[in-house]
């Protein structure tokens, strides 16, 4: 760190040298001198010894929060790790979070991972881990990969806010190994209907998706269900990559712009890989940055349908600067807009703690369950290639609006997820029964087709849960039963087979699957919905 001293003490003399001379100071040399001449003035002259490094730390991340919600600073130690969901893999509980008034709050499980095993969901709040509190100043990246990682097996527990939810949901976590392929599931829906989930735009996805498109085709694809749900976004530049693989050569994929950014545009290079076939882009609350831009693209130039709810609304570009120290800032410098000229970013003028609430407004004004819960002013309105409209003013506002499933909103199905029982249940089961049920059904497709969720099955659940002391309620299960017996296979599916088998029988269950399937399936629907209107 001495070489982080020596900067500051020479910005620190060199300023003063100036106004020595008595040279005119701009209002930035000005705040720099302060802030160099502060740090001198602790250092120096201060009663006590001052660990200066972390005086130093803690006031660039206070100044980041005054910004926006996504500026940040980034260690030395941390700046590798920053980039493991995207480049490696590791062992942990599997979930992409962010710091928030110094508060772990969940941004998505990793799909498969531990995390999301148990029950662990989106705009949670990690507020306990292992007993310990854990929120406040002393919450920073280094805590958090100390306390979440570690080796596969090892069991961490964290205590959750959710909500308005006045108790904290525990739950017991053991670590894994974290699967890093972004593609969690590619396979055919029917004999004309591909599907492929991309789970993050990271730096291999590309590749992942050519050899996934090229699998489907050689098995009679005609039409293309590509999945964003829950994808928190990635690389830029393998957003474009996979955009051009829908849109021809010279169409406008994205532009930036910012008040010390000049306009920058990004185009498709070459014609893609499906430029003409019917395509819908699924997306939800989850999806961010990357995923917004894609499906913004392909909105924007009536390319697909975009079938979901209001995405998330991150727009705003981190562009990534060194410090003398190996450190790393990254400033949002300007923000992305689609090609009708939509920014994509959401207001954060409140503040960071009411921005880190707006998944909570959406579910009080309604919006999970209403399309007409969202209103947009009419100088919001922008228009597609084809005339459609479409509304800024944060997010991509799909073209058909899919609620909430609420089959799995009963207190039986949360408290058996959370407290473990189901995952814990249909672990031990496929671990007991995989080379008999291998045996018995052969392959998935048989398994899939003529598996059925019995009574034996659902007692051994009831007996998990007596053992969880989650307690069994007829009336509950009955609300929930063809969604919950549904899952019981999926799980039993990934446990003897794969992540991907889970989604495959699933699929039949999922609303914004099954609205895709059927938008596909009726070319005068499909074309409907891309007409101007």
């Amino acid at each position: 760190m001495k070489s982080l001293k020596m900067f500051f003490l020479a910005i620190a003399c060199f300023l003063a040298m100036a106004a020595t001379a008595q040279q005119p100071q701009s209002k930035g040399q000005m705040n720099s001198q302060k802030l160099a001449t502060t740090l001198y003035l602790i250092e120096n002259f201060y009663v006590d010894t001052a660990n200066i490094d972390k005086v130093t730390e803690d006031a660039i991340i206070a100044a980041l929060k005054e910004l926006d919600p996504h500026s940040a600073y980034i260690s030395k130690k941390d700046v590798e790790k920053a980039n493991e969901p995207l480049v490696g893999s590791f062992e942990g509980i599997g979930v992409t979070y962010q710091l928030i008034r110094d508060t772990i709050t969940v941004i998505s499980p990793t799909a498969g991972g531990p995390s999301e095993k148990v029950g662990i969901m989106a705009g949670d709040q990690l507020i306990k881990i292992d007993g310990e509190d854990a929120f406040g100043k002393k919450i920073d990246n280094e805590y958090v990969q100390k306390r979440l990682r570690g080796k596969k097996g090892t069991k961490v527990t964290v205590s959750v806010k959710r909500g308005d939810d006045p108790e904290l949901l525990d739950f017991e976590i053991i670590r894994d190994k974290i699967p890093l392929n972004s593609i969690n599931a590619s396979y055919m829906l029917d004999k004309h209907v591909g599907y492929i989930k991309l789970d993050r735009f990271a730096q291999e996805s590309t590749q992942e998706f050519k050899e996934a498109f090229a699998k489907l085709q050689v098995q009679g694809m005609e039409s293309l269900i590509f999945d964003l749900r829950g994808n928190t976004g990635g690389y830029l530049n393998t957003a474009i990559e996979l955009v051009d693989q829908f849109l021809t050569e010279n169409q406008l994929v994205v532009f930036t712009e910012g008040i010390h950014s000049p306009y920058q545009e990004w185009r498709c290079t070459k014609d893609g890989l499906y430029t003409t076939g019917k395509l819908v882009v699924l997306i939800d609350e989850g999806s961010a940055s990357a995923s917004e831009i894609l499906s913004g693209a392909i909105q924007d130039h009536d390319r697909g349908v975009v079938i979901g709810r209001r995405s998330f609304g991150k727009g705003l570009v981190q562009r990534p600067f060194n410090l003398p120290d190996g450190a790393q800032i990254r400033l949002t410098t300007s923000r992305y807009h689609t090609p009708s000229g939509r920014c994509i970013q959401r207001p954060y003028e409140k503040g960071a703690e009411d921005y880190a609430k707006e998944m909570e407004k959406r579910l009080k004004h309604g919006e999970y369950y209403h399309a007409d819960s969202i209103h947009f002013p009419d100088s919001l309105k922008y228009k597609t290639d084809g005339g459609r409209t479409v509304y800024g003013g944060g997010g991509i506002m799909p073209d058909i609006f899919i609620p909430v499933d609420t089959a799995y909103n009963s207190k039986l199905y949360t408290n058996l997820v959370r407290k473990g029982a189901l995952n814990r249940f249909t672990t031990d089961y496929g671990l007991k029964h995989r080379d008999e049920i291998k045996t018995q059904y052969g392959d998935f497709e048989n398994f899939n087709k003529d598996f059925v969720v019995g009574k034996d099955l659902i007692d051994g659940l009831k007996a998990a849960a007596k053992e969880a002391k989650v307690e069994w309620d007829d009336e509950q299960f009955n609300r929930s039963e063809k969604f919950l017996l549904l899952q019981i296979k999926a799980l039993i599916a990934r446990n003897v087979w794969e992540t991907q088998q889970y989604y495959q029988v699933m699929s039949s269950a999922d609303t914004g699957v099954q609205k895709a399937l059927e938008v596909l399936g009726s070319e005068k629907a499909y074309k409907n919905l891309l007409k101007r209107k």
